[in-house]
């Protein structure tokens, strides 16, 4: 082919045997081929699932950095927070939201303070997991900006110049017994695994409601009860533990007589601890609680209204372990004669907090009733001189002894009840201004040596204490001796 200047010879074509000068070029040459193993090798990448990078070795240090607890699951991050001791709740709420709806999931009491958090549904989203719930002063209604504030033992509150003329509280000091049981339905509706309740004005039909949808409910407080509110009673077929307030003066007054300890008696067959506050009553009904609540073991009675001979039916409580007065203006007016007492002979506390003994008859009649006890504890009661305390030599089988702010009693007195129970183990005199350190007698102080615990500090003045270091007194058995 002839060689022309102005015009590029071109190119022989490749015959079939001669080889490509690289496979780079045949690539380049051949578009439609490379497309199609491009295409194929898309494919495959997209069919081959990609390794996933272990998420307990590979972090985002940034995030680490920031915020490490943000790596946290709910779960562990609830586990954590629940080791931590109780005062530190406050404070975890306000780390931040996450934390604050964490910490609500965590709670398991509280006191409602404004009705309208629980018929809202705002408690049930901010608290989820409730058990016991207080609604006493939630069902209470103060006037605002009130500077009086009005307390009793079990009740506290802020009032207003007007008072009734009965010398109760205003019934437009509490919601509604309509109101309070619509509250009662909602929170059973929202928690039926309450275990604890406390609330105030309800009727027989908002404590159905509750027995229905809490079938696990344990613990029962009623404030302003009476006998036809304790219909609802029968109902809770696991209630161990009720408390009911009756009567309580100042604030409010409502009547639990026999009819409502018999309906009590009847349905509450399970109960383990029963407290009665300002309840009226007789011999019939602690008869039937008596026969009805076998497992019974602790009674409590605050400043109970019975009527005379009631207490001779505490006989029938035949496994009764622990017998409290608290605040009792009389322990029984007209106790009978002392053959028909009978005895609680499974009867090992009897605690006296803040009562009347100026009545030897009737603290006598008590002593023999609780012959069988093995602690006594005296508390800020009235009345009790020598000659009152003198009666408790009848309890023979005695081991524990506690007496404080027993201020008629001296040590003569002490000396001659204690000396005569032969399996006295431990004392504790506190705040008896007139037992002196200078009226013990040497037969006082051998038992002091032999007694397992002693705590003695009956005055501020009281230098006992220092004169028996290192004599070993009260160390006997290998226990311990208290100071003050």
């Amino acid at each position: 082919m002839p060689f022309s200047p102005e015009k590029p010879n071109p190119v022989p074509p490749l015959k079939k045997t001669q080889t490509p000068s690289s496979w780079s070029d045949l690539w380049l040459n051949n578009k439609k081929s490379l497309n199609n193993v491009v295409f194929a090798m898309k494919l495959h990448s997209l069919s081959k699932p990609k390794p996933q990078p272990d998420k307990t070795l590979f972090f985002d240090r940034s995030m680490l950095l920031s915020d490490p607890i943000s790596l946290l699951s709910d779960q562990l991050l609830l586990q954590i927070l629940s080791k931590l001791p109780q005062s530190q709740t406050k404070s975890n709420f306000l780390v931040s939201k996450r934390w604050f709806n964490l910490q609500g999931r965590l709670v398991r009491s509280l006191k409602l303070l404004d009705w309208n958090f629980l018929v809202s549904g705002r408690l049930f989203l901010r608290f989820p997991n409730l058990i016991h719930v207080d609604l006493v002063h939630g069902c209470v209604v103060s006037p605002e900006n009130s500077g009086i504030l009005l307390t009793r033992n079990l009740v506290s509150l802020h009032i207003d110049s007007n008072v009734s003329p009965n010398g109760f509280v205003p019934e437009n000091y509490m919601l509604s017994i309509d109101e309070v049981d619509s509250g009662l339905k909602s929170l059973a509706g929202g928690y039926p695994n309450l275990r604890k309740l406390m609330v105030i004005n309800a009727s027989e039909i908002g404590l159905l409601s509750v027995a229905e949808e809490c079938p696990t409910l344990q613990e029962l407080e009623l404030h302003r009860c009476n006998d036809q509110v304790l219909h609802g009673i029968a109902a809770f077929q696991n209630l161990q533990i009720l408390k009911l307030i009756g009567f309580v003066d100042g604030f409010y007054g409502s009547l639990v007589s026999d009819i409502g300890l018999t309906i009590l008696a009847q349905g509450c067959k399970r109960l383990v601890k029963l407290e009665l506050s300002g309840c009226e009553g007789s011999y019939d009904g602690i008869k039937a609680i008596g026969q009805c609540c076998q497992m019974l073991e602790e009674l409590t009675l605050t400043n109970h209204r019975m009527d005379g001979g009631w207490l001779s039916a505490l006989s029938y409580c035949e496994n009764l372990k622990t017998l409290k007065f608290q605040s009792c203006k009389r322990i029984d007016c007209s106790p009978g004669l002392d053959e028909h007492l009978g005895s609680c002979r499974t009867l090992e506390h009897l605690h006296l907090e803040k009562c009347q003994l100026r009545d030897k008859q009737s603290v006598r009649a008590l002593f023999l009733i609780c012959g069988a006890v093995k602690e006594i504890v005296f508390q800020n009661c009235w009345g009790l001189d020598n000659d009152v305390f003198s009666i408790a030599c009848i309890c023979r089988r005695v081991k524990f002894l506690s007496l404080e702010g027993c201020a008629m009693l001296t040590t003569q007195g002490l000396e001659s009840v204690i000396l005569s129970w032969k399996e006295f183990q431990r004392l504790r005199v506190v705040s008896c201004n007139n037992v002196k350190d200078s009226e013990v007698t040497p037969a006082l102080s051998t038992l002091f040596s032999v007694l397992k615990e002693l705590k003695w500090g009956p005055d501020t003045k009281s230098l006992l204490l220092s004169s028996l270091a290192g004599t070993g007194m009260g160390k006997k058995g290998g226990k311990f001796f208290k100071k003050k």
